[in-house]
């Protein structure tokens, strides 16, 4: 792995939690960023289902504090891996495991991160060269599944996304896993609603919470 690709996985696991937004209106998207910012998120992935996620990449990615790691998510195609690069992203997530992404994303020196489910999946994403492999969907299991998945397989790193609440998420750090994917538990469709961006900062700062204080309890 290259020092680059590598220094962006450390910054993803450091982080703890990466956020995810999923928006079917993006024009609050910049005060949506800046309260997960204030609230102490330093990991963020834009998927592409939210309309104009490329440029909305494009023109977030400069804006960020530096120390500040902008993604992509819900990344199927090598295609789309080149265009969210190119406009500035430095991670990569898919919802699926292929090799043909994670071969374009180290291709661009990026970190790939395939979502899998099952251990057979896992390892051969793992064995293809995923820098983290997003378990998706979380939601169908526990914290205690990642225990039991890293039992025999303990080289590989684990992100578990869907399932994943503010509160729970430390859980699933004791669990081994590396950091945890957040999407609707952070982003609150009644706050973002009625522009309290507060309501949004304080659900990051209770989820950075639980990873602490699971990572200071090892």
């Amino acid at each position: 792995m290259s020092t680059k690709r590598s220094q962006i996985s450390l910054s993803l696991e450091s982080s703890g939690v990466i956020g995810i937004i999923r928006m079917a209106d993006a024009t609050r998207l910049r005060d949506v960023t800046d309260a997960l910012v204030a609230g102490g998120l330093r990991a963020l992935e834009v998927t592409m289902t939210t309309p104009g996620a490329v440029d909305l990449i494009r023109a977030l990615a400069p804006t960020l504090p530096p120390d500040f790691v902008l993604g992509a998510g819900t990344v199927i195609d090598a295609e789309t891996v080149t265009r969210v690069f190119d406009a500035g992203a430095k991670f990569v997530v898919s919802p699926v495991f292929r090799r043909s992404v994670i071969e374009a994303c180290h291709h661009h020196d990026v970190p790939a991160l395939p979502g899998c489910f099952t251990p057979t999946e896992i390892l051969d994403a793992w064995e293809a060269g995923a820098d983290i492999v997003k378990v998706f969907p979380a939601t169908a299991v526990g914290p205690g599944y990642i225990r039991d998945v890293l039992a025999p397989l303990r080289q590989v790193k684990l992100m578990p996304t869907g399932g994943v609440t503010v509160d729970n998420a430390g859980d699933w750090i004791r669990a081994g896993a590396v950091a945890v994917g957040l999407g609707s538990a952070l982003l609150d469709p009644k706050a973002i609603a009625a522009n309290d961006f507060e309501a949004i900062a304080a659900l990051a700062r209770r989820a950075m919470a639980s990873v602490a204080a699971a990572r200071g309890a090892r």
